[in-house]
């Protein structure tokens, strides 16, 4: 009976993984037929009030960077208001204070904002801002810290915005600040242009549901307060918004050419801890929003369908661990002869030839490019443990504080910023042992799937690996500078 129960769980995983990838090759045939689509609006001759939030907290090492990039946007400057939303405990405050006057003195607009606690973290922050702009300033950009928005940012977002009054929210595709650093940040790079070049543009050239990307966009102020305003009842106040604000009635559009760069984390404790957050909120919203999406009078089915996959993408990571999990019991008990699953492999070349297509897409050298694959691949995996706990947390409402992920700039060494290691590295050693256990096994009683679980193997190994050495390699570095 037992065993009956594990055939079904993981051929119930294998069918929504399976989905999940069909899924990726409906956005990329989507994304091959839009592709070639193009927006255009017409030139402002009048400017209208426009402000730019920087919610930001600790950022010590990129604040200066990102407000002067800011002040630096070609754009009437008595029409644009910046606020400078800062949660600080450390000397960030300090640096944003000395430099202000120097750019006040300029007639910029720019106002230090500063809250006694930090409620709701991002989503307070800038809901508090709204607050405090004068009533004529109708649209609204956000930019995180680590990102440097090019001086036509407002210039190539808001004609759109002006030409179009049901557009609530344009976004601009994220660019890269330090792609080359290792081969974590071009893992990175790979995943980040495989979103933003195929998946945001299959989904809005097709009319689906899309999400703002939590920076590099405008919004429009009304579509914000349509929605219900910002919220905290998530770790991704931007999709939570981006789904209300639409299902409220407002459309969006992204803008592929229009590039904003943005720092990728260097670190592989950082980038868990971002993806981790990422699974979490989404999970926070798929919980919220998979009821409002079926219920809606106005969407489509193809709208409905994609958006729940779109919502219900970090169950993936689940689903991956229940697998693992199971593979070798069933192996063990000769049940995995009459599962005739090959074909469902197929539907896997989905996201790798999503991000084979975005870097052949956006740059002439890709073929060099998409060597780093395997790494993305084994990254992807790799962190299928850290993301399906969180994911769990997001499904059974396990409070947690938002984490933000650390900005480096130049500090990639003794950074006080870093993320520690943590217990996930214990069960990622785990999944490395068991998984290649498992591939052992599969080679005498199932050879076809031994390449699978070595590479479970093989990605778990990496990850674990890859956060002991950033470790070592930081404490090196501390124990020198304090030498």
């Amino acid at each position: 009976m037992l065993l009956d129960v594990l055939v079904l769980l993981y051929v119930g995983c294998a069918i929504l993984l399976a989905l999940y990838a069909c899924g990726a090759l409906v956005l990329l045939y989507t994304y091959l037929r839009h592709r070639s689509d193009k927006y255009t609006a017409t030139q402002l001759t009048e400017f209208p009030p426009v402000a730019v939030q920087l919610p930001i907290y600790n950022e010590a090492f990129v604040v200066e960077r990102l407000i002067r990039s800011v002040a630096g946007l070609d754009y009437p400057r008595d029409r644009l208001h910046i606020q400078v939303l800062d949660d600080s405990t450390d000397d960030t405050s300090a640096r944003v204070a000395a430099l202000l006057p120097e750019l006040q003195a300029q007639g910029v607009q720019i106002a230090h904002i500063r809250r006694e606690k930090r409620t709701g973290y991002k989503a307070g922050a800038l809901a508090y801002g709204l607050t405090l702009l004068p009533p004529e300033v109708t649209y609204v950009a956000v930019l995180d810290a680590d990102f440097v928005p090019p001086p036509e940012f407002l210039r190539g977002t808001l004609p759109f915005m002006v030409d179009n009054p049901r557009l609530g929210m344009v976004q601009a595709r994220w660019g890269h600040l330090n792609a080359s650093d290792n081969v974590l940040t071009r893992g990175q790079t790979l995943a980040l242009d495989g979103h933003f070049v195929v998946e945001q543009t299959a989904r809005n050239r097709a009319g689906w549901l899309m999400n703002f990307n939590g920076t590099g966009g405008v919004w429009r102020r009304q579509a914000i307060e349509d929605a219900g305003g910002w919220r905290d009842v998530t770790l991704t106040e931007d999709l939570d918004l981006s789904y209300r604000a639409q299902l409220f009635g407002w459309r969006f559009l992204y803008l592929p050419d229009l590039v904003v760069p943005g720092e990728l984390p260097p670190h592989i404790a950082a980038y868990k801890q971002q993806q981790a957050r990422w699974a979490k909120g989404g999970t926070q919203c798929m919980k919220l929003l998979i009821r409002p999406i079926w219920t809606h009078p106005r969407l489509s089915f193809m709208q409905r369908l994609m958006a729940t996959m779109h919502v219900c993408q970090y169950l993936v990571h689940p689903l991956i661990i229940t697998m693992l999990l199971v593979t070798p019991i069933l192996l063990i008990a000769d049940r995995m002869d009459g599962l005739f699953l090959g074909p469902l492999g197929l539907v896997a070349l989905g996201p790798p030839l999503i991000f084979v297509i975005s870097q052949r897409e956006l740059y002439p050298d890709w073929r060099r490019r998409i060597i780093i694959l395997p790494a993305l691949i084994a990254l992807g995996t790799g962190t299928a443990w850290s993301n399906a706990r969180a994911v769990m947390s997001g499904l059974l409402n396990i409070p947690e504080e938002f984490k933000r992920t650390p900005k480096y700039a130049d500090h990639k060494t003794a950074n006080p910023y870093a993320v520690r290691l943590n217990s996930n590295v214990y069960f990622e050693l785990f999944f490395c042992a068991y998984a290649f256990a498992s591939g052992a096994l599969a080679v005498r009683t199932a050879p076809s799937l031994a390449p699978y679980l070595l590479l479970y193997g093989f990605a778990f190994g990496t990850v674990a690996y890859w956060g002991l050495h950033d470790f070592w390699e930081d404490r090196r570095s501390a124990k020198a500078t304090a030498s």
